[in-house]
């Protein structure tokens, strides 16, 4: 009897370590978007033009949150849907949005097409190196970096990439989520 009682206590222990050092539980990952691991900082000589065609830092937008697309300027349906994903992610944020920047590294110098820039004005519209870009990003196994839509913390590090054809209704979640947890910094002053 005594040796039953000492086994109906000692099983919890011995589950709970089994269960933590041999199956090793992934735990509590809620997000969407896939952590890039490690976070890798904005390239510090990554220049790019503006919309003005002056030459510029990327680095110079760190301060805030940066939703990140790339693609060439003619801009196919995939990209023009990722803009609009990007631009709605940010509203939905309501009173936060002013935290979150979204930016198109354009590939090539070519004219945007009007119905875009009228459609996504409030975008950054920059020009960068498509080698050096590719350089900083990191696409998922099988993609390319023009598949994804990424996210820059305001330390300018990137940290988070979202699937090709995002849900966006996810991806204003992870982003509501770090705007919460990240109150404080980043804010525009």
């Amino acid at each position: 009897m005594l040796l039953l009682i000492i086994g109906i206590c000692v099983a919890p222990v011995i589950a709970s370590y089994l269960t933590y050092y041999v199956i090793k539980p992934r735990g509590g990952m809620t997000n969407y978007g896939e952590l890039v691991e490690p976070q890798r900082p904005i390239p510090p000589d990554l220049h790019v033009q503006d919309e003005q065609g002056k030459d510029m830092l990327l680095s110079t937008l760190t301060g805030q949150w940066l939703m990140v697309a790339v693609n060439p300027s003619a801009c196919d349906d995939a990209c023009a849907q990722k803009l609009y994903f990007m631009r709605q992610v940010r509203l939905t944020q309501g009173a936060e949005r002013e935290r979150v920047r979204t930016v198109w590294l354009r590939t090539d110098a070519d004219p945007v097409p009007d119905k875009v820039l009228k459609a996504y004005g409030g975008t950054r519209m920059l020009v960068a190196d498509p080698a050096a870009v590719a350089g900083w990003l990191q696409a998922a196994p099988g993609t390319q970096d023009t598949d994804h839509i990424y996210l820059v913390d305001p330390n300018g590090n990137l940290m988070m990439r979202f699937p090709k054809n995002p849900d966006p209704s996810k991806m204003k979640s992870d982003l509501s989520k770090l705007l919460k947890i990240n109150t404080g910094l980043g804010k525009p002053s």
